[in-house]
């Protein structure tokens, strides 16, 4: 069961939220357009790169692509970058991620599988590495068609200079024949922070369309992504390919 070439992070996704007014770059620690991430990682030569724009209420925007790899090593890694672009209020910024990510137990129908992954956020309106995230992902199949993904982790705001225990669950149900998957989610930060909407949990739910393996579309309503109390709006494409195929 599957979200992105291999069960988001991505997204997306751990439950290292960054949050706008922490960080500038909005970064999705699940590698992807959702925040709550799975325990699973891609497999060698498995590559996708997700892309999306979301669109707020209150006129803030966000926009990344996300190339991602499996690579041989020992234990398998994921490899991805997020490069984005945002607007909070008038001001823009760009920023890029990368992002490690293993797997440590795989998960299986009623045993917990568990990932570790790691990031580094880097501004480059700033020009400095604005935060560093670490995320501990397990995830719980119930059946072939359903799961529940539970993130903890940790980030330190360079920027602010303050440190947050991050969180989030969410469950995927799928169709049997994988066409549609329903996702639906719920994430945070505990810690202190000068606005309080900042701490508060963030929600997201989607439905993703995949017509075909290798190709999919999501479309996602959000609250509170990034601790602005705003509503958003996220149009999200995928592509999917194995550089390991002859």
């Amino acid at each position: 069961m599957t979200r992105t070439c291999n069960p988001v992070p991505g997204v997306v996704a751990a439950a290292l939220m960054a949050v706008s007014t922490l960080m500038p770059d909005q970064t999705h620690a699940a590698g992807g357009a959702y925040y709550v991430d799975t325990a699973e990682a891609a497999s060698t030569g498995s590559c996708k790169v997700e892309s999306w724009a979301s669109f707020a209420g209150n006129k803030d925007f966000f926009a990344a692509a996300v190339p991602t790899c499996g690579i041989n090593a020992a234990p398998p890694v994921e490899m991805s970058a997020q490069i984005s672009r945002d607007r909070t209020g008038d001001e823009w910024s760009t920023a890029v991620t990368p992002r490690l990510k293993t797997n440590l137990i795989p998960t299986a129908i009623g045993a917990w599988g568990l990932g570790l992954s790691a990031a580094a956020a880097y501004d480059n309106v700033r020009r400095d590495n604005t935060a560093l995230m670490v995320a501990a992902p397990v995830t719980l199949r119930l059946s072939n068609v359903m799961r529940i993904n539970v993130n903890n982790g940790w980030m330190w705001d360079r920027i602010a200079g303050r440190h947050y225990l991050t969180y989030g669950a969410g469950l995927d149900w799928r169709t049997p024949e994988n066409n549609f998957i329903f996702t639906a989610e719920i994430f945070g930060l505990a810690g202190s922070a000068d606005v309080k909407t900042v701490t508060q949990p963030g929600f997201q739910a989607g439905i993703r369309f995949r017509p075909v393996d290798q190709y999919s579309f999501d479309i996602i309503y959000g609250r509170n992504i990034a601790g602005e109390n705003a509503n958003w709006i996220t149009l999200v494409s995928t592509v999917r390919f194995n550089v390991l195929d002859k």
